[in-house]
């Protein structure tokens, strides 16, 4: 064995010898929790901000939810896909009576934009009723995507911060019923509409725009 090489053994039995030394690696250290709830910063809405916020954006899409709707029995309420439609209307008009009695309960301040979605949600549904009724599905595919995602932002936050007011399950059962309808509009071709990647693509991003929206404004 050479020289060099007998000192680098050496050092390797050091290093082996200090690490055993000083014990196993400690874990990460967690962030820093307040009360057991997630660390805000600055600039972070308060609880009853969030909760404000909540309930504010939530009532919106739900409002928004129920024109699409309207909107596309308007065009296909004598088509075969009219009882199916009709069900999913009727459970999003059981959300948004939840929320509208939620709004009043919390002193929430509706959106501004309530007037906008009126127009803007009946004309998505009509518009893409005409489409077709696999392109209103894919319309239905999209929206509750986005909706979906939405839902398990605000569950996630609630888990982190508490949920003293049982909004938390309230939204966990909207959002499985949200998803139920994404599922039965894919069984009902949705995939099949002309366009589907472009039309559904707008759809998420108009959806996103008016959460952003409806939460501030």
């Amino acid at each position: 064995m050479s020289k060099a090489q007998g000192t680098k053994k050496n050092k390797t039995a050091t290093a082996k010898k200090t690490a055993k030394a000083r014990g196993p690696k400690s874990p990460p250290k967690s962030p820093p929790k307040s009360g057991g709830r997630r660390t805000r910063l600055p600039g972070d809405p308060n609880r009853r901000e969030m909760l404000d916020r909540m309930i504010r954006v939530d009532h919106a899409g739900e409002y928004g939810a129920v024109r699409i709707y309207q909107g596309q029995l308007s065009v296909l309420g004598g088509s075969a896909s009219a009882p199916l439609i009709e069900h999913m209307a009727e459970q999003e008009r059981r959300h948004l009576d939840t929320f509208n009695k939620l709004i009043p309960q919390h002193r929430v301040r509706p959106t501004a934009l309530l007037p906008l979605w009126h127009m803007a949600g009946f004309a998505l549904g009509a518009g893409t009723a005409l489409l077709g009724e696999k392109a209103a599905m894919a319309c239905t595919v999209a929206v509750e995507e986005v909706i979906d995602e939405h839902y398990a932002g605000q569950i996630a936050i609630l888990d982190a911060d508490g949920d003293e007011n049982g909004l938390r399950a309230t939204i966990e059962e909207f959002r499985l019923e949200e998803v139920e309808h994404k599922e039965t509009a894919l069984k009902h071709g949705a995939l099949d509409a002309p366009g589907y990647e472009v039309l559904s693509g707008l759809i998420k991003t108009g959806s996103r725009l008016a959460i952003w929206l409806s939460t501030r404004i």
